[in-house]
């Protein structure tokens, strides 16, 4: 019996990641990727591109999106799959939380400066290039720079709470993110939950929450997340009647 590869969650250098677009599938179908969705953060501008490649390798296509939310005093991220690219309230939500990055990305400069790392601004762009600037680029820029030995030392250093280049910031709400998804035709998923280390009474709480406001799956197995937690969180999909998803 042979298992289809399937990755519902993976970006391009739209948003934080390597490859372009049509780079991406091309990559997943040496892997033998069967379906695959592009979903990256707060932007869908490499969706075409990506579908007509997907189209030329005879790999399933599917809308995504990874959206940034704010929910309970924490950063969440909601994967929207399966919705209509063209639909206008779902671009103009997302140019706003877009909007937000650049103005985050300009306050991290700020905060690095004041250590005394002199233009980290367009240093960041350079990585970013046409994408919005994230953490990654900076965190990119500062290895360069030899501040830290890797992107993961360089987190720690200067981009988590506490430290100088780090921006609290608030996103859009979870309920304002599933509608933005559930208007546009599409499903809500909450990404890589093993990331947010709630502990046993916040994840019931989130799910039940996301459930109630039509929520309609959990990524219970991903590439962000130890192996481990699979099992837990595929009973607590089971539990709230969530479909199941996955991505690297």
């Amino acid at each position: 019996m042979n298992i289809p590869i399937i990755d519902l969650h993976c970006h391009s250098n739209v948003s934080d990641g390597l490859l372009s677009p049509a780079e991406l599938i091309a990559h997943a179908a040496e892997n033998n990727v069967q379906a695959i969705a592009l979903t990256d953060h707060d932007d869908i501008a490499g969706l075409k591109e990506a579908e007509i490649e997907a189209e030329r390798l005879n790999i399933i296509f599917i809308n995504g999106v990874e959206i940034s939310v704010t929910w309970n005093k924490r950063t969440l991220h909601i994967v929207g799959l399966n919705f209509d690219k063209e639909d206008k309230q779902l671009f103009k939500g997302l140019k706003k939380i877009r909007d937000g990055r650049q103005d985050r990305a300009q306050l991290m400069a700020n905060g690095l400066g004041m250590a005394g790392i002199q233009g980290a601004m367009n240093g960041a762009k350079s990585y970013a290039k046409n994408s919005t600037i994230g953490r990654i680029h900076f965190a990119q820029f500062l290895v360069a720079q030899g501040y830290a030995k890797n992107i993961g030392a360089v987190f720690k250093k200067f981009l988590t709470p506490g430290k100088p280049g780090y921006v609290d910031h608030e996103w859009i709400s979870l309920e304002e993110s599933i509608k933005l998804i559930n208007d546009a035709g599409g499903d809500a998923i909450i990404a890589h939950p093993g990331r947010y280390d709630m502990g046993g009474k916040l994840y019931p709480k989130l799910f039940q929450e996301f459930k109630d406001l039509g929520g309609a799956g959990v990524e219970v197995m991903s590439g962000s997340q130890d192996p481990s937690q699979t099992n837990y969180f595929l009973k607590l999909a089971n539990n709230f009647d969530f479909l199941s998803s996955c991505g690297s």
